[in-house]
C-alpha cells in the first residue's frame, strides 16, 4: 500500500457517498476513518456526521468529490448510450443470422415495443430541438 493515502475517503452508495476523513497520523500508524458527512450527490445536500462541524478544507474536498462524481456519471450515461446502440446493432445480426424461431418469438414483442417507444421519444426530442432552432 503506498505511504501517501488521500485526506478523504468516499464510500458511494447509489445516491450518494459516505465522507471520511483519513488519519494515519497516530501512534499505532494505522489507517483510521472517521465519517464527517453524508453527501446526497442528487439533490447536493451535504449533512455532517453527528454533531460535527465541517471545516471550509472539508467542505472544498466533499465539493470537488461531487463535481468530480457528477462527471463521472454523466460519462457513464453517455457510454451507457453508446453501448446500447452497438447492442441494438449486435442484436440486429443475432436476429438475422442466428436466433431460432422460438427466441425470436421470445423477445421480438418486448423489442418492438422498447424500440417503438424510444422511436417516438427520440422523434419527439428532435421535433422539439429543431422547433426551438427555428
Amino acid at each position: 500500500m503506498s505511504g501517501d493515502l488521500p485526506d478523504y475517503y468516499f464510500r458511494v452508495r447509489e445516491n450518494g457517498a459516505f465522507a471520511y476523513r483519513v488519519d494515519t497520523q497516530n501512534r499505532q500508524r494505522r489507517i483510521e476513518m472517521d465519517q464527517i458527512a453524508v453527501i446526497n450527490i442528487r439533490n447536493g445536500q451535504i449533512k455532517p456526521h453527528g454533531d460535527r462541524d465541517l471545516s471550509e478544507e472539508d467542505m472544498a474536498a466533499i465539493q470537488q468529490w461531487m463535481d468530480d462524481r457528477a462527471e463521472l456519471l454523466a460519462w457513464r450515461d453517455i457510454d451507457d448510450i453508446h453501448r446500447a446502440v452497438d447492442y441494438l446493432n449486435t442484436t440486429a445480426h443475432w436476429a438475422q443470422s442466428k436466433a431460432s424461431d422460438e427466441q425470436l418469438e421470445a423477445v421480438t414483442d418486448a423489442l418492438l415495443l422498447a424500440m417503438h417507444d424510444l422511436r417516438t421519444v427520440l422523434v419527439r426530442k428532435k421535433t422539439d430541438r429543431l422547433l426551438k432552432d427555428d
